[in-house]
């Protein structure tokens, strides 16, 4: 048996318990929960994952994150994400969450914010590479670069919401408008699996 989820219905009420790989292949709604990680600067941090991962290999994110487990919450289970993928032990305040119709399967997506003011320890089965960018950088290597597809749609769901009543994302005048694609490392092979 494998990791056991909460399927849920089109309103996230829960409607049983099930494998995940089950939900995904079947294409059940369940949950997952995740976190934009900054730094006391406001940059944010991206990974890129390793090439031998069986989803999304070599592709960059800026979320850490993971499926909630049975009878756990948004907020806890982005907790518990954040510890087991960069060994990092801080509370994570709780944005907003959106049906999100999925590359691989479609989910409920918790989004939420922490700032990290300790070193990252990251789970090298997890993440290949990592580095913190501004808010900026960020936007410039999103259309540069390739991510994690699910992360480019929570990417412009965060800046809206960021947009909206809790204000503008912090920019610095000082930085270029784009980001040269070296900033992030060597690019990713584009493997079909």
């Amino acid at each position: 048996m494998g990791e056991m989820v909460e399927r849920v219905d089109e309103q996230d009420q829960t409607v049983g318990v099930v494998d995940r790989g089950e939900a995904i292949r079947r294409r059940w709604l369940h949950r997952v929960a995740t976190t934009v990680c900054r730094d006391p600067d406001g940059r944010i941090r991206v990974h890129r994952r390793p090439d031998h991962v069986s989803r999304f290999p070599g592709q960059y994110n800026w979320l850490v994150g993971g499926a909630v487990g049975v009878g756990e919450s948004y907020p806890a289970a982005a907790s518990r994400e954040l510890a087991e993928e960069l060994g990092v032990h801080t509370p994570t305040r709780f944005l907003f969450k959106y049906l999100c119709r999925g590359v691989i399967s479609p989910y409920w997506l918790g989004l939420h914010e922490a700032v990290l003011d300790q070193s990252v320890v990251p789970d090298t089965s997890e993440v290949a590479w990592h580095a913190w960018l501004t808010p900026v950088e960020l936007r410039a290597a999103m259309h540069d670069t390739m991510f994690v597809p699910d992360a480019r749609d929570a990417f412009v769901r965060y800046r809206t919401e960021k947009a909206g009543p809790r204000g503008p994302l912090p920019r610095r005048s000082t930085l270029p408008p784009r980001v040269r694609s070296d900033a992030l490392g060597p690019e990713p092979r584009n493997e079909s699996r």
